[in-house]
């Protein structure tokens, strides 16, 4: 009876059927790999043998994954990692960690040149749990495990008790590290993430501007004040069933999902009002950035939906990196070079504005929907500020009603959507039942270019 865990049969449930071709040798090394189709797209697959010490990696088990990455750097093809190792041989000593070094440099060198997809299946510790931190997507089956020191290192250094799922498992990485960036539900579904993802990548279609509309406005309230969950309206404006959602967890103020618009793949930045009301933070800055270089360097195009009050405020975001980690968002957006269009909503401003791929960034097209708003802040807090002492002088409850009305002549001073458009910095407001007809026609005007970038891992 096969092992489930044989590297051979793995690889071959990844590909098409009869696609399979080995291009190393069954051997003793801990490594194996071949190349073949994933849904008609040539892809080079390498796989931890994990009935071999434990997948560990030494000298010859790097030799296969540098060979894998040669043949998928000419012929400038996916390539996919099966992990499940044990990290560096304890047997081979420095010989083991200078061969995972060079396994490193082949995964650097390839950076942001051809797409890297990690699988991960079984407990992957010490230098193989760096491997999958430098691909691009990394995909957790239940039982994987991602951990740089396993839990008895832990508790002889620093006395803590736990076990392995807990310190390296889908629930550690689902919405403390940010390192996985899909928690699959079974392995067969992770199997199918990463193919799905392989096909997004290695087959990126052509946009198609005949598409159908749909009144996209029906997932987004009328008050600027009310919360709601984004993911509605990305689905509807993307192909059916084509789009997968990245990191879903970490960060969920901001969505980031690949997908197909027309045919064609793109990727998708959203604010998302029911984290948090959908403010920039620390966090989401990091994990869009990220996902902004990964989208520039493989050519694949972005929309990016707006709908953010600004940054969030208090010590705890200054003290956690929000200005050095929100500035990566700016240099992202300010780098890339594909077509990528903002859609403003409701609502963006301040900061928040800029950062979330406005025209001074390089955007291609900023449209908005009617009745949104961009503003330095919003209107009530704008006059909250500029007449204080007029507000101040008057009784509590005569407060708000003035409020209210120096917010409406604030407004109508200070332009808002008209006024960028008067300036050029939103091109032009759009209906919602028209949204991605008019999102399709501005990518596909647009040149087709490429970041000439890694994609490091922020």
């Amino acid at each position: 009876m096969t092992d489930p865990k044989d590297p051979e049969l793995r690889i071959a449930k990844l590909l098409d059927p009869g696609t399979n071709h080995l291009i190393t040798e069954r051997d003793q090394s801990g490594m194996l790999a071949a190349r073949g189709k994933i849904k008609g797209n040539e892809v080079v697959v390498f796989a931890s043998d994990p009935t071999v010490q434990g997948g560990a990696l030494g000298p010859d088990g790097a030799k296969v994954i540098v060979e894998a990455y040669k043949v998928a750097m000419v012929e400038q093809i996916p390539v996919i990692g099966i992990w499940h190792s044990g990290g560096a041989r304890l047997r081979d000593g420095v010989l083991s960690l200078h061969a995972f070094g060079e396994v490193f440099q082949s995964f650097i060198t390839a950076s942001g040149k051809i797409p890297q997809l990690s699988l991960v299946l079984g407990p992957t510790a010490g230098g193989g749990a760096y491997g999958p931190a430098l691909t691009d997507v990394v995909v957790l089956a239940p039982e994987g495990r991602i951990f740089v020191t396993g839990p008895d290192v832990v508790k002889s250094v620093t006395g803590e008790n736990v076990d392995m799922a807990k310190l390296g498992g889908p629930e550690a990485h689902k919405k403390n590290s940010g390192l996985a960036h899909i928690i699959a539900s079974s392995e067969e579904e992770a199997i199918e993430d990463i193919r799905k993802l392989a096909s997004l990548f290695a087959n990126q279609g052509h946009i198609d501007v005949k598409l159908e509309d749909v009144d996209l406005a029906q997932f987004v309230p009328d008050s600027r004040k009310r919360v709601y969950e984004v993911h509605p309206l990305v689905e509807e404006l993307l192909d059916h069933d084509e789009s997968m959602e990245l990191l879903a967890d970490w960060a969920p103020n901001m969505l980031t999902a690949i997908g197909r618009l027309g045919g064609r793949t793109v990727g998708v930045i959203a604010n998302n009002p029911k984290h948090l009301g959908g403010v920039l933070d620390a966090a989401a800055g990091e994990k869009a950035a990220r996902f902004v270089r990964m989208c520039d360097a493989f050519g694949i195009p972005m929309v990016v939906i707006a709908d953010v009050s600004g940054f969030l405020p208090g010590a705890g975001q200054e003290w956690e990196g929000a200005v050095r980690r929100g500035a990566k968002l700016l240099h992202a957006f300010g780098e890339a070079v594909v077509p990528r269009v903002t859609l403003i909503t409701r609502h963006a401003y301040g900061g928040a504005y800029v950062a979330m791929n406005s025209r001074a960034l390089g955007a291609t097209k900023v449209f908005a929907w009617p009745n949104a708003d961009v503003a330095v802040m919003g209107s009530v807090a704008a006059v909250r500020v500029l007449h204080r002492r007029l507000l101040a002088d008057v009784s509590a409850d005569q407060r708000e009603n003035m409020e209210l009305e120096l917010a409406a002549k604030h407004e109508q001073e200070s332009g808002g959507v008209q006024r960028a458009i008067e300036i050029g910095v939103v091109d032009s407001v759009i209906e919602p039942n028209k949204t991605r007809s008019e999102i399709a026609r501005a990518i596909a005007a647009a040149p087709h270019r490429r970041g000439s970038h890694g994609n490091i891992p922020l």
